[in-house]
């Protein structure tokens, strides 16, 4: 999969939160990175907040999304040189001062970068890739990438011989391997929904023909 770049302008207000998070979801989604999104729209609303709270609403901020191996990396941006990010512990009862401490929580590692007329703060996230390009392991991909090769579809060949199924036991395996299949299609990106209507129509077209 190639999951490319992207960044996005914004003014740091905390009416823009609920649009970043849901941009974020959308984008990891589409990246095959689900179970991903909880903790980066937590690190995305803490950088953001951290910007509205030191720096002030209105301040023109980027959000920037990347690859970094087999990490996620978060960027916010702003034009305010001062005010670097601190892990400090709040107070207990404290509403306040305790974003950092969430992102530290959240991230594998995080960090500022001062730039000559920005600062960057980031964060990077854990994905259990082994490669950018990689998709997610799991017992359903790992099962489909399989079928997928018995199939004749992937880099396993198998021989000729074929094992006469059952009915019962046939459209078990059957309903198995569309659950499956719809697990490795959601881990490489695609919509499952999306996939189970074009299958339906093209099966309805050809119970016509």
């Amino acid at each position: 999969m190639d999951r490319k770049a992207w960044d996005l302008a914004f003014l740091a207000e905390a009416e823009e939160l609920a649009g970043l998070r849901r941009v974020m979801r959308l984008h990891l989604e589409l990246w095959g990175l689900p179970e991903v999104v909880y903790a980066a729209q937590i690190c995305v609303t803490e950088l953001v907040a951290n910007v509205v709270t030191h720096v002030g609403p209105g301040t023109p901020c980027c959000l920037a999304v990347s690859m970094n191996g087999d990490r996620l990396r978060v960027e916010v941006s702003d034009p305010d040189l001062r005010g670097i990010p601190k892990l400090v512990a709040a107070a207990d009862g404290s509403e306040t001062g305790r974003g950092m401490v969430l992102v530290d929580g959240m991230a594998d590692r995080w960090g500022v970068i001062l730039r000559g007329d920005s600062k960057v703060t980031w964060c990077e996230l854990s994905t259990g890739l082994r490669s950018p390009s990689d998709h997610v392991d799991s017992p359903h991909v790992d099962k489909a990438e399989a079928l997928l090769s018995l199939c004749g579809l992937g880099s396993v060949r198998v021989g000729d011989r074929r094992d006469r199924l059952g009915l019962a036991l046939g459209r078990e395996l059957a309903i198995d391997l569309i659950v499956d299949l719809l697990h490795w299609l959601r881990a490489h990106g695609c919509d499952p929904d999306d996939a189970l209507d074009c299958a339906q129509t093209h099966f309805d077209a050809a119970v016509v023909e």
